[in-house]
């Protein structure tokens, strides 16, 4: 299958630009489905609660701080067992991993899921190449719950409603998507456990500070409560297992997806400053014709160092771009509640009410293309 000229995407050396131009109706198609996704919980039973849940070394929170609605979420247990059940029922064109990896005692596992809708019968060494990771900060609980709708949706379980099925399909048949559904199992148990502000893993490291590029950098406001890097570059098992899931899978476009603001960011984090490269001028028209599309230009676009308001060091979305030279690499932020005290995280990076779902569902009135 080629997709852009004489261009083979299976090739890894193959002009930049060109891949640019062939993935960008991809994102389009991957980005109305994610702003959907994050309008409607599935329907779910509630979430019980696990031993521990909600209880354990964290005192409970104080008075008006709002805490996990588990008619809305899935309790982490249930989220990683509903991605299972999902490979189960359509083994064709999905398939579920569990990786793991251990470092001084401390371990954590990831599940990767792994998509191809177009099924075995077509080219999978020619396809475009996805890497989408969501749950990289344990208090991000909205993050995950997209990814548990981005893959009801991508097996057909979930519908997108007054869009042209047709189309997405056809888009959706020429890529193989990796999804990693929480990759920060052990920071999330802790927000679970009472901890709601936690975005670290279980040792106290932040996992998108602890990649190589410009990392250990310290800013005037640094916070190590919030941003600790670890002692070194992939000190962390979590970042080893993701170093090695794009290493070895070497995706053409590579999501990062967060909330706490709504935005969507291309490199670099670590400084004030765009690459200068012909696929970032692409990168930077993308972003801006998301934010028309789907976002009614409300949305915060740009390099994250020079519009987010702060540097961060060590970041993945950095090392995905300079490193592994991933052509397409973004930060997306998809939810945020500006109004929300500081010590609220739980509503500050997520909704709380079922009507904070529904009403980004007006995303989807420019997605009938």
């Amino acid at each position: 299958m080629v997709l852009s000229g004489s261009i083979c995407l299976s090739k890894w050396e193959h002009p930049i630009e060109d891949i640019g131009n062939a993935i960008i109706p991809v994102v389009l198609v991957l980005v109305g489905i994610l702003n959907f996704a994050s309008c409607l919980p599935l329907q779910h039973s509630p979430t019980r609660l696990l031993e521990g849940s909600a209880i354990g070394k964290y005192p409970y929170p104080k008075e008006n701080i709002s805490t996990i609605n588990y008619s809305l979420y899935h309790h982490s247990y249930d989220l990683l067992e509903n991605v299972r059940s999902l490979a189960l029922r359509h083994a064709s064109i999905m398939t579920m991993q569990t990786w793991t990896s251990e470092v001084s005692g401390y371990a954590s596992e990831i599940v990767v899921v792994t998509v191809d809708p177009g099924g075995e019968s077509t080219f999978s060494n020619e396809k475009i190449r996805v890497l989408l990771s969501f749950g990289q900060h344990g208090r991000e609980l909205i993050t995950c719950e997209v990814a548990l709708r981005l893959l009801s949706t991508l097996v057909g379980e979930s519908d997108l409603p007054a869009v042209n099925t047709g189309s997405v399909e056809d888009a959706l048949k020429g890529l193989i998507i990796k999804v990693v559904p929480m990759e920060n199992l052990n920071g999330r148990k802790a927000v679970e456990s009472g901890n709601f502000c936690e975005r670290k893993n279980g040792r106290g490291v932040d996992i998108n500070r602890n990649w190589s590029v410009d990392w250990g950098k310290m800013e005037k406001d640094f916070d190590p409560s919030e941003e600790f890097p670890g002692t070194a570059p992939f000190s962390e098992p979590e970042t080893r297992i993701m170093k090695e899931l794009a290493a070895s899978f070497k995706p053409h476009l590579w999501i990062n997806v967060h909330s706490g603001m709504k935005a969507m960011f291309m490199p670099y984090d670590h400084k004030k400053a765009m690459p200068n490269s012909t696929i970032s001028l692409l990168m930077k028209q993308l972003l801006q014709k998301l934010d028309r599309l789907h976002c009614n230009n409300t949305c915060v676009t740009g390099s994250g160092g020079s519009s987010v308001g702060y540097l961060a060091h060590g970041t993945a979305t950095d090392y995905m771009y300079e490193s592994l030279k991933i052509p397409l690499a973004f930060t997306f932020e998809i939810y945020g509640d500006t109004e929300a005290p500081n010590d609220d995280c739980v509503r500050m990076f997520n909704p709380t009410t079922t009507s904070q779902f529904e009403v980004c569902g007006i995303w989807l009135d420019s997605f009938s293309w």
